[in-house]
């Protein structure tokens, strides 16, 4: 599986219509209208994220590996 940043990972969400609620500390959280479900990214300057964080916040947003 690809590991990408946290930065990054809130760039995907944002192209797919999930909007940034708000900032707590380093944690982005987003939220969508359609979804009563919040994503808590961690951004913690262009560390990668751990590989079941990444596939867990993947199931939530419905994103698949090629959506990377």
């Amino acid at each position: 599986m690809k590991v990408i940043s946290g930065k990054r990972l809130c760039k995907i969400l944002e192209k797919k219509e999930w909007s940034l609620v708000r900032i707590q500390g380093s944690h982005y959280i987003y939220g969508k209208l359609d979804n009563e479900k919040l994503i808590v990214v961690p951004v913690h300057g262009n560390k990668d994220l751990n590989q079941g964080l990444l596939r867990s916040i993947m199931k939530i947003a419905g994103l698949a590996e090629h959506d990377l």
